[in-house]
């Protein structure tokens, strides 16, 4: 399904449900009401009976793409990752207690880690020094070390990891592109705030950086933040979201073919969510399944100036589901309720050997000390919300998939069980895949397949409409995936 018709199909499924018709009934007289349900209601039937094209991704509930309807006490359930160890202290004379922006992704068999050095001194209410952007490299994704890489000096050494130093230092973020057509020159490219907007940056190595441009490529909205850019594999073009202010401090984005010349950027769009102020929003493509975006946008709240990182997706990149509850609170240890100490970065990670986990990470003590701390926290693998019942179902809107076989990531109590059914599009089971037919699934794992006693082919219903009936008892389902 193309990006339009998935934005309009959910636009009308709110509008099928009410609560679009409630947000325009405090603004809108009844008579123009009265004329939009009768132009909405034929669109509305059409689009809610076109199938979904399923494929054979896998398909995760960080929005309400798959629910028709809920019963019992079924709910999507948001998930906080665990807090784990922390993994770098900014200790340096060039880092300090204001070190922020960091950027983290895996390349090969090492990980590489890049951000700003900074340091504000609360005495004298002024910043001890330059700002720099600093590199840091791991095996394992927890063990970090910081190469003295002997590039540029401070205070009379070159003994030091600064990457880079002058225009684009404030809030410098970067990427290995793996679009098939980059240039080796530049593979590894960043975006970095500088005079009147963006600047673009290129690498062969990820450790010298050039400018690719002598003005900066983005030019609309503020910048003071970690404005960050990407290769999107499943859109095939680069990916920009940058800060701007529309009323509070928010985001736009843009796409661009070459990295240079980018598309008059636009605000996205949070149906359904409130106005709220967002920092960072460190966004990207989910690795298991690339055609969702994610993003761990950090809300600031300017009163307290305490900040706390929200979870949101989108399937088009320009309007996403925002969860309204923080991921990691200011609550989670230790040292996140000073001034802007909890941000989320811009990096998610499957380490090795850990299959099923993924590790984000947050900073902590920012201001607060001769340094600050960024901390691993993990989640389950796809983990990041759930379907969730003590006993209840899901039956999902009618879908087409391909391949033979229907793998969920669950986990359930004891005497939990997950089952599942096959129906039609009007929402008759399919004979030999009711939920009778169905195998109670139980236990913990993120790939269990689901089969029926006495069932055909399941590669047999393949290109056909169908819904699923997932009835639980005890139990999550975190993603599912025909293949």
């Amino acid at each position: 399904m193309n990006s339009y018709r998935h934005t309009s199909l959910l636009w009308c499924r709110a509008v099928a449900s009410g609560s679009l018709f409630t947000r325009l009934a405090v603004m809108l007289p009844l008579a123009v009401l009265a004329v939009l349900a009768v132009l909405i209601a034929p669109a509305t039937r059409a689009l809610a009976a076109e199938p979904i094209e399923l494929g054979s991704r896998r398909e995760l509930f960080v929005d309400r793409l798959l629910v028709d309807r809920l019963e019992g006490d079924a709910e999507l359930k948001l998930h906080q990752p665990e807090p784990r160890e922390v993994v770098l202290v900014t200790d340096k004379p060039w880092e300090g207690n204001t070190c922020a922006y960091y950027t983290i992704f895996q390349d090969g068999d090492r990980y590489r880690m890049y951000y700003r050095g900074s340091h504000y001194d609360e005495a004298t209410k002024k910043a001890s020094h330059r700002e720099v952007t600093c590199y840091a490299e791991s095996k394992d994704g927890i063990h970090w070390t910081k190469p003295a890489l002997g590039l540029h000096e401070f205070n009379g050494s070159k003994e030091n990891n600064i990457v880079l130093d002058g225009v684009g230092t404030h809030c410098f973020a970067c990427f290995k592109d793996e679009n098939p057509a980059c240039a080796p020159e530049a593979r590894y490219k960043g975006l970095g705030r500088g005079p009147g907007g963006l600047f673009a940056f290129q690498s062969p190595d990820g450790i010298r950086w050039t400018l690719m441009a002598e003005k900066p490529v983005i030019t609309k909205g503020a910048f003071d933040s970690q404005n960050l850019a990407f290769w999107d594999p499943h859109l095939g073009k680069y990916r920009e979201f940058h800060r701007a202010f529309r009323g509070v401090r928010d985001i736009m984005t843009g796409t661009s073919d070459d990295f240079l010349s980018w598309t008059e950027p636009k605000f996205l769009e949070y149906p359904g969510a409130p106005q709220e102020h967002l920092y960072t929003n460190a966004i990207r493509n989910y690795f298991r399944a690339p055609h969702i975006l994610l993003g761990f946008p950090t809300r600031f709240q300017a009163a307290s100036q305490q900040v706390e990182p929200v979870l949101m997706a989108s399937r088009d990149g320009a309007t996403f589901h925002r969860w309204p509850d923080p991921v990691i609170p200011i609550t989670a240890p230790e040292d996140r309720d000073g001034n802007r100490s909890n941000y989320m970065t811009w990096g998610l990670l499957q380490l090795p050997g850990s299959d099923r986990e993924l590790s984000v990470y947050a900073t902590e003590a920012y201001y607060t000390g001769p340094d600050s701390r960024l901390r691993r926290f993990t989640y389950r693998t796809d983990g990041f919300v759930s379907l969730h019942a003590s006993q209840g179902e899901l039956v999902t809107p009618p879908l087409t998939f391909d391949g033979q076989r229907l793998e969920l990531n669950l986990r359930t109590a004891r005497s939990g069980s997950v089952r599942v059914e096959l129906q039609d599009a009007d929402g008759k089971p399919i004979a030999g895949f009711g939920l009778d037919d169905c195998t109670p699934l139980a236990g913990d794992s993120i790939a269990q397949d689901v089969s029926w006693k006495s069932a055909g082919k399941l590669g047999d219903l393949a290109g056909k409409p169908v819904r699923l009936r997932l009835q639980l008892r005890d139990a999550d389902v975190y993603s599912l995936r025909f293949q």
